[in-house]
């Protein structure tokens, strides 16, 4: 490690651990509040943390009106690029200003104050990124359920959140499809036992959703007739927003994101871990029904006066393996932030790099990824195609921003491949042992975050703050328990190996399936991969690998499984015991591009599936069901 980087970075963190409240405020000076807070962090009557409890401000006035007052009226603030549409816009930040301000007149004009709760199911269009800042503007709590959502699923999230409103559009566009979002919110409607008082639906030309009055409106008529609104003053300790996210017993749980702290670390974010100046382009190929779409495509962006990209497409098929570089060619965009799964379907597609090749990328600085482990041989690859900083980093929805980075607004430190480098200065990371010791380098543990938590970290579970002290603060007191595992090394990077449930039994060994991934993704033939545990009536479980081959190669299945065992022989030991090894044409994943591990255990071992509403393509599954009943027989 560089001196002068590694000088950099620890005196920012030695300036945090020194007094984490002066550390903080001095970030929060940063804003325009309406009223500067003079307290950092503070307890409740059930000892949980918020921050800046004394202050008051507006997510929408900072991300909006600030911006215009700083000079950027005429700076691009929202892109809309949508290759299954065909359609392009931009959005200055005046426009936006002016667009966000007529939409929440008109959600005022339908009864919307500050503590109602706003549900919008829609897909990405800029419409959606419109709606959540009118509802930031108005103090409505905003919870977005992801575009498409199965009916059950989404009126699950309608009576746990109980909305005034529910905001639509007729339809979402994906590849070769159009999908009706208007019957199924229809059908939600009914399954809900809350009663929400009106939808707003926006009409795509693709689709023209029929409309039930007097409950449905049509948005652009209402906001019409409407009159524009000023951002409402709130207190920091505000809910922005509820975002489900999926709970062990299957019930989402509401994650609760105070505005005040929100605000405040994602602005620090955009300098400290991205590296971003404003005025920027910056790309979270993402989706708004995402943690990663609430705070890197609309909030963070507009907060820190950037320019930010709002995709409704693919990274391949629309039209090719080529479509992010051409965005990135097209927008000058610098720097792009996604998930590994994204960029392992490119290099399934491309595997050399050849349609990179054929875009000017050089406005891009940096890739950034994370949303699932990044594997060595993913990472390797883009190193080798685009020449760029590859920043692999790490967080959850729940904390709402980067908990471990390489901090490229500091004074960028060396990688290291499978290291979500090291602990972002506003976070106390340890590594834990059963007994809630900490562990010494190299030891695998439980990742743990020293309370209170920093500003944008979840406060609650949305009414039930039994299930957020139970699920996350109990085990360990003084901690918050992520229920991911890893290491850190004798330099204090982060490895993280994966949830702690993803752990292989083998005749009472416990073997990380992260580890044994990066060993199986490392082989040239492999484009992704899965490992798993699998019931085993001696040994307990052993490990299964699903693998999908790049597009091209002509290995056989014989000749792939031969080679991986004695991979896996080397790298770990013969303790591993991977010798059921299956190709197949593509692994179950979520829309956000999780891999369903859980559903791949259940169906080699014979048990009934709960398959999530999240999943790409239920069709997936069925397909693997009958490669892997063949292959047993």
């Amino acid at each position: 490690m560089t001196t002068t980087a590694y000088q950099a970075y620890q005196q920012a963190y030695e300036q945090f651990e020194q007094d984490p409240e002066a550390f903080w405020l001095h970030k929060a000076g940063r804003l325009n509040w309406h009223t500067t807070p003079k307290k950092g962090v503070s307890y409740d009557h059930e000892s949980l943390s918020h921050w800046f409890e004394d202050g008051q401000l507006n997510t929408c006035y900072l991300a909006l009106d600030q911006q215009i007052n700083e000079g950027r009226a005429e700076q691009v603030a929202l892109i809309y690029d949508s290759p299954v549409t065909e359609q392009k816009e931009c959005y200055t930040y005046a426009e936006l200003l002016e667009s966000v301000s007529y939409f929440a007149g008109a959600l005022s004009e339908l009864g919307v104050v500050a503590g109602d709760r706003v549900v919008i199911y829609m897909p990405m269009i800029p419409q959606a990124v419109i709606a959540m800042l009118a509802c930031a503007r108005l103090g409505a709590i905003h919870s977005v359920v992801f575009g498409g959502f199965a009916p059950k699923e989404l009126a699950v999230r309608i009576d746990d959140a109980k909305p005034k409103l529910v905001l639509s559009a007729s339809c979402g566009v994906e590849v070769g499809r159009v999908i009706e979002y208007k019957p199924m919110l229809d059908e939600a409607l009914v399954l809900a036992t809350h009663e929400v008082e009106h939808t707003l639906v926006w009409q795509r030309p693709q689709y023209r959703a029929s409309m039930l009055t007097p409950r449905d409106i049509d948005w652009c008529e209402l906001v019409a007739a409407a009159t524009q609104v000023d951002a409402v003053p709130l207190p920091a300790t505000h809910p922005l927003y509820i975002l489900y996210t999926s709970g062990t017993t299957g019930v989402p749980k509401g994650v609760v994101r105070e505005q005040g702290g929100h605000a405040v670390a994602l602005h620090y974010s955009m300098e400290t871990v991205y590296g971003m100046k404003p005025g920027q382009v910056f790309w979270a190929a993402s989706d708004i029904g995402w943690v990663v779409g609430h705070s890197y495509i609309v909030y963070a962006p507009l907060l820190f006066g950037c320019t930010t990209l709002l995709y409704e497409g693919k990274p391949v098929r629309t039209p090719d393996a080529g479509a992010f570089w051409r965005v990135v060619e097209e927008y000058q965009v610098n720097a792009l932030f996604s998930a590994p799964t994204a960029f392992r379907a490119i290099k399934k597609e491309d595997p050399e790099g050849k349609l990179f090749a054929q875009y000017n990328t050089r406005s891009l600085q940096t890739l950034f990824l994370a949303g699932e482990r990044l594997d060595a041989a993913t990472y390797d690859w883009l190193q080798s195609v685009t020449r760029l900083p590859v920043i692999d980093h790490w967080w959850q929805t729940e904390t709402g921003w980067p908990i471990a980075a390489n901090p490229m607004g500091l004074s960028p430190l060396p990688t290291k491949a499978g290291s979500a480098s090291v602990p972002t200065p506003g976070y106390q990371l340890t590594v834990l042992d059963a007994n809630g010791e900490p562990c010494a380098a190299y030891e695998q543990g439980l990742i743990a975050l020293k309370t209170p938590l920093p500003p944008g970290c979840l406060s609650s579970i949305w009414q039930n703050s039994t299930r957020f002290k139970q699920g996350y603060l109990s085990e360990f007191p003084g901690y918050y328990l992520s229920g991911d595992g890893g290491y850190l090394d004798e330099e204090g990077y982060v490895f993280i190996m994966g949830r702690t449930d993803d752990v292989i039994n083998v005749a009472g060994h416990r073997l990380s399936t992260g580890e044994m991934e990066e060993v199986v993704a490392a082989h040239d033939a492999v484009a992704e991969c899965a490992v798993f545990a699998a019931k085993d009536e001696l040994k307990g479980q052993v490990p299964v690998a699903m693998v999908v081959l790049k597009d091209g190669s002509q290995l056989t299945q014989a000749q792939l499984r031969e080679e991986l065992v004695q991979s896996i022989r080397r790298r770990i030991g013969a303790i591993a015991c991977l010798k059921q090894i299956l190709v197949v044409e593509r692994l179950p994943k979520t829309r956000s591009g999780k891999i369903l591990r859980k559903n791949l255990r259940q169906l080699v071992d014979g048990e009934a599936m709960t398959v999530p509403s999240t999943i790409d393509d239920p069709a997936t599954l069925d397909e693997i069901s009958t490669l892997w009943k063949a292959s047993q027989q």
